[in-house]
């Protein structure tokens, strides 16, 4: 029998001959869930003998998964923490990640007296229900085309903000009314860059939530023509972009209307967020 700490010990060795960037961190995430033990009862613990065969089994699962197959940790454990908010995952959905935090907290930031929001290519809800949950918003809506992203958008929006609304549409074929801020954070990466992408990422994320089409910018171009037809005067268009595109997509917005378009960085000091306001009638 092994005692806590070397089953942790043997746990991270794995993951990191495997090649796994953080192994130390992921190792403590599946131990943490895998035995349901936070960091303060695993230092009093740790050097007990460790008899729950069923959670050693969880545990070598996880590892084994993981360090053989590359599935993402946040595939694995089912759940991911954005927003200080946890969102169950599956492959349906992107993963949650941090630079999308830049983009809600410019619009809580930016559009604190805005009543209404639309959240374009929601995925697993996480933009939408983290504005619900930390705003002042008196309508907020999700949309996917994808069925299986949506119904995990609906769960957890009935465990984080049941306010949330979600349709079923590709883009805006079936929203309806007009809106104070919309957002999006859509397919943006280049298609013939998609096989270059890390195998954690192009091997089991959805392709139909990464792939931008030929130059990567068809959804922006798409969102930015409709948008003006549903937005409310004096109404805001927020955008997650990728790091080259911080010329393109402002000059499209400009093209269109908008107007006190904005560029702003994430903590890296890349190019993470465009905005602007569209008055209406031009």
């Amino acid at each position: 029998m092994k005692t806590y700490r070397e089953i942790l010990k043997e746990g991270e060795q794995r993951l990191l001959l495997a090649g796994v960037e953080n192994a130390c961190g992921e190792a403590w995430y599946f131990f943490e869930d895998a035995f349901s033990m936070e960091r303060m009862d695993y230092l009093l613990e740790q050097n007990r003998v460790c008899e729950k065969m069923n959670q050693i089994e969880l545990f070598e699962t996880y590892v084994k998964r993981r360090s053989e197959k590359h599935i993402p940790m946040q595939y694995l454990l089912g759940a991911q923490d954005f927003m200080g908010l946890t969102f169950k995952v599956t492959p349906d959905v992107l993963i949650p990640r941090q630079d999308t935090e830049v983009l809600v907290e410019e619009v809580l930031e930016k559009a604190k007296e805005k009543k209404t929001v639309l959240d374009m290519c929601t995925g697993s809800g996480c933009i939408v229900i983290s504005l619900a949950h930390y705003g002042n918003f008196e309508r907020c809506v999700g949309v996917d085309l994808s069925e299986g992203a949506l119904k995990i958008a609906k769960e957890n929006g009935k465990s984080l903000a049941p306010m949330v609304e979600f349709i079923n549409s590709d883009l805006f074929a079936g929203v309806e009314g007009k809106y104070d801020v919309i957002v999006s954070n859509p397919p943006y990466i280049k298609t013939n860059e998609c096989q270059n992408l890390m195998s954690e990422v192009k091997d089991f994320e959805p392709m139909l939530a990464l792939d931008g089409h030929e130059d990567g910018l068809y959804f922006y171009r798409r969102i930015i023509k409709d948008a003006k037809n549903y937005l409310n005067p004096g109404g805001m268009l927020f955008f997650e972009i990728g790091y080259d595109q911080g010329k393109s997509v402002p000059a499209f917005m400009q093209e269109a209307g908008f107007s006190e378009i904005v560029l702003k960085q994430d903590l890296a000091g890349l190019d993470r967020v465009v905005y602007g306001k569209y008055e209406g009638g031009k």
